[in-house]
């Protein structure tokens, strides 16, 4: 069976964290009919553009999709079922917030099989820094909860914080290895120029510090049983995000949802969609993205850049098929492999460690 996800963006949250540059915004009045209908033609649409589809992921990401009201969450998986065959063992994650999920019983009950919890910190004042509504208390109860409700449970921390020193991340670090999570997602954070955390202008941490940091999470992590397989993302073996490897893979997902984006294989190109961004403009639109169709070019670019910051790396097989690498590539390659910062394997070029650190320029040079 060829892999394919669906993923669904609701933009509502309690409020806007001072990091977030996602498209999310404070939760008003929702209009519940209407949010249904426009779900319901986003599906309608998908089906009709990739009939005979088995979908084997599902990710209701935003925003916080927990705030989704329990009749919604199960009409598109309803909606999903009967317009698409499901794969028996089908991965349905959702996001959650640990000041948000008074619902997680029912979300659990619609048949969300893995839940990704945003916990961020267990450092109050971090916490508070990045405009998060929880305490590290309520995240370990919220943790705890989810731990028995759902098979399958994430959740996500960002270091490299303003003020975060190495040692502290040590001791945060250690702790957070102590939740008995078998995924995680560890990111360094990213000032974007208009959240209010860039406009506070915070002492962040310098490179030295950020690159041993990230060092310090692959080893610690590592020691712990929960391996990197992606740049950000370390797991037990077994336990990876499927939905997100079908990303990093370059395969075939659709994005229903106001902003929501996708990738479909059709008529032997790959096609780019986009939904609208702002709500208003989504609900009006009938579930008619806008598409594009990707040059061959941009299909190898987007493979590199989702493929190398996986392990195991980007798999040749892929991309010879899409006629690289030339003379060119091959050239940067044995040039990047004596600089050590990539290694080919079997079947898979993958960056070094420290070909990790720089992957942006890697990308740069091979695409």
């Amino acid at each position: 069976m060829t892999p394919f996800g669906i993923y669904i963006h609701w933009p509502w949250c309690l409020s806007k964290c001072a990091y977030c540059d996602f498209n999310s915004a404070p939760l008003g009045t929702l209009d519940l009919p209407r949010w249904q209908a426009a779900y319901r033609a986003d599906l309608q649409q998908l089906a009709s553009l990739c009939p005979g589809r088995t979908v084997s992921s599902i990710f209701f990401g935003g925003g916080t999709p927990s705030l989704m009201p329990v009749p919604l969450l199960e009409d598109i998986l309803s909606g999903i079922a009967r317009l698409f065959s499901l794969a028996p063992d089908c991965e349905i994650s959702l996001e959650a917030n640990p000041g948000a999920t008074e619902t997680l019983k029912g979300i659990a009950q619609a048949g969300i099989n893995r839940l990704s919890l945003g916990i961020q910190s267990l450092d109050d004042d971090a916490l508070a820094q990045l405009g998060r509504r929880h305490t590290a208390t309520e995240a370990r109860r919220a943790l705890a909860d989810a731990q028995t409700l759902f098979p399958r449970v994430s959740a996500d921390f960002i270091t490299a914080r303003p003020g975060q020193t190495l040692s502290a991340w040590e001791t945060e670090l250690t702790d957070i290895l102590s939740l008995g999570l078998s995924h995680m997602s560890i990111y360094q954070l990213i000032l974007e120029p208009e959240t209010r955390l860039a406009r506070a202008h915070p002492v962040m941490p310098d490179e030295d510090t950020e690159t041993g940091m990230y060092a310090l999470t692959q080893t610690m992590t590592a020691g712990a049983g929960l391996p990197a397989y992606e740049i950000s993302n370390h797991a037990r073996p077994g336990e990876e995000c499927r939905h997100n490897l079908l990303y990093w893979h370059y395969g075939e997902y659709a994005g229903i949802g106001a902003g929501a984006h996708g990738r479909l294989h059709m008529e032997r190109s790959v096609f780019a969609t986009t939904m609208p961004v702002q709500p208003e403009s989504w609900l009006t639109c009938d579930g008619c993205p806008e598409m594009e169709a990707l040059d061959i070019p941009a299909q190898i670019e987007e493979s590199l850049i989702m493929g190398l910051r996986l392990t195991e790396g980007v798999a040749r097989a892929r991309m010879e098929h899409l006629g690289w690498p030339d003379a060119r590539a091959k050239a940067e390659i044995r040039q990047l492999v004596q600089m050590g910062f990539l290694e080919e394997t079997e079947g898979f070029l993958r960056a070094t460690p420290e070909g990790r650190l720089r992957l942006n320029a890697l990308i740069a040079r091979l695409a």
